[in-house]
């Protein structure tokens, strides 16, 4: 070794660590320089994923960490240049606002707080509110909030779990962090990557489908996190990966669950009129990905108690559900529970049992609500992410491509069950969104089994996410294809005025 590499190995064992900024700003400074995760990760020898890692809260340790903070201080000194550049110095306007310095637009969704509220992110007062959500402008003000007692930094370990401890200042590790308008990094023109990727494993297997396919669908999470990545380019909420999350969302043992319940429906219709009849097994098209349409939480979860519901927030809430009288003729909303009393259910549970309390429906007592962990939410976090999914796989269907399709249902599929502790997907850790996401399908089937019996078709099961059996016409219900708004046959049988079981799986798939 020589006396440089000495000195450097010397130094990375050092106590005193070289200071990093903020995650966030880690990650703006490789996008203004329109670098990639892959670029940065090959100059530091490093795989894509670990710079991701970095880029959500986790930091790197020894030589590594050396190279990281020279990279980051490079960067910054040459944006800086580049700017003074562009932007020689003019003399300061009159300040007539309290809002100097800040770049804010007519059209940039953000207004200015009267009163200073916590900022979604790092609970410290902010005096600008951003697309209705209280929030500082410059990530430096939520890095830069005094250490909250009893607060620890999460240890540096490159191959460490992530854990829900908060960081100094009361910041989560990770979150998700609001871009105002008028500082969107706009996405640079790209190549589709799902079309790019099918055509280079078919390349690479010489045309055998069964190998590529094979071969896309081990590398589906990496390759559906960088589709998350490359679609949030652009958009408002910007997805960083390990939230601080409470105990409830904490599997109670390794092996074990954690403590929110998802509402599975496991249903089956208890009696049948006297006669033969005929039950078509319908099969419900991308049950998860339709599901990634549904209310996310945009920060970190708070507590609060009390029996009041805020629709502008989304999360898991502690309720007492309702008696449900119907279940001779529909599945219980709540799903196929055994046990009475107070349960942990997700936002979607939530809002499908208050709708269906309410004066259009009338089929229950509301529920009550007795505590929830929520955040200011947004239905279109994951929009553009599952608009890319469903148009490749509209394409792949209409040219015949069962590669394409198979690529894409792996990658929606993992990608949900991934979400939470799970080894094979470390970018994205957020298991209250896996819970959200489940049971967003779950309330979908059962609307479903409400059309059906609405319309007049009589319910003999609902399973799972997508498995709904009906006796009649359901031909005028429901359009058949394999659209995402379509449903397929899954099979057709005969059953009779006696008590009746049927071969069928009890488990719900999530079929294309």
């Amino acid at each position: 070794m020589g006396d440089f590499e000495a000195i450097d190995a010397l130094l990375a064992r050092a106590g005193k660590a070289v200071p990093l900024p903020p995650a966030e700003e880690r990650r703006a400074l490789r996008e203004e320089l329109n670098l990639s995760r892959a670029q940065l990760a090959r100059a530091l020898g490093v795989g894509p994923s670990t710079v991701g890692g970095w880029e959500s809260g986790r930091d790197p340790s020894g030589e590594v960490r050396e190279k990281y903070a020279y990279f980051l201080e490079g960067a910054r000194t040459k944006l800086a240049a580049a700017a003074a550049e562009d932007d020689p110095v003019q003399e300061p306007e009159e300040d007539v606002s309290g809002d100097a310095g800040r770049d804010v637009g007519p059209d940039d969704d953000v207004d200015v707080l009267a009163v200073a509220r916590s900022c979604v992110l790092c609970g410290q007062p902010a005096h600008h509110e951003v697309a209705g959500y209280p929030q500082h402008l410059d990530p430096v003000e939520c890095a830069a909030a005094p250490p909250t007692p009893g607060s620890e930094q999460i240890p540096a370990t490159s191959d460490a779990r992530p854990h829900s401890r908060p960081r100094p200042g009361g910041r989560p590790a990770g979150g998700v962090r609001i871009v105002p308008a008028a500082r969107r990094v706009q996405a640079a023109d790209t190549p589709d990557l799902i079309v790019s990727a099918v055509a280079a494993a078919l390349a690479e297997h010489s045309g055998d489908v069964e190998a590529a396919t094979a071969a896309l669908t081990k590398r589906a999470i990496p390759d559906a996190m960088a589709l998350l990545d490359h679609s949030r380019k652009g958009g408002r909420y910007d997805v960083i990966a390990h939230p601080w999350l409470p105990d409830i969302l904490r599997k109670q043992t390794s092996r074990g669950a954690d403590q929110i319940w998802e509402a599975r429906p496991k249903w089956t219709r208890p009696e049948l009129p006297p006669g033969e009849h005929e039950v078509t097994a319908l099969d419900v098209n991308g049950a998860y990905l339709s599901a990634l349409k549904t209310h996310l939480p945009i920060g970190q979860l708070e507590h609060s108690t009390g029996d009041h519901h805020d629709r502008r927030r989304a999360g898991v809430h502690l309720i007492t559900p309702p008696v449900w009288e119907h279940d001779a003729v529909l599945p219980n909303p709540v799903g196929s529970r055994d046990e009475p009393g107070p349960l942990w259910v997700t936002e979607p549970t939530l809002r499908l049992l208050l709708r269906l309390s309410g004066p259009k429906y009338g089929l229950c007592d509301p529920p009550r609500i007795h505590e929830s962990w929520t955040s200011g939410a947004t239905e279109g976090l994951l929009e553009k992410f599952r608009v890319a999914l469903k148009d490749a796989r509209d394409a792949a269907i209409a040219e015949g491509d069962e590669v394409t399709l198979e690529y894409v249902k792996a990658m929606y599929s993992k990608f949900v069950s991934t979400l939470g502790e799970s080894n094979y997907n470390r970018e994205l850790y957020r298991t209250d969104w896996m819970h959200l996401i489940r049971s967003q399908a779950f309330a979908n089937l059962w609307w479903k089994a409400h059309r059906a019996y609405d319309e007049g078709l009589m319910v003999v099961r609902a399973m799972g996410t997508d498995e709904l059996h009906v006796i009649g016409d359901w031909q005028a219900v429901f359009a058949e294809g394999r659209g995402l708004t379509e449903v397929k046959v899954k099979d057709v049988y005969v059953v009779g005025a006696d008590p009746y079981s049927d071969p069928h799986t009890e488990d719900g798939r999530d079929d294309a």
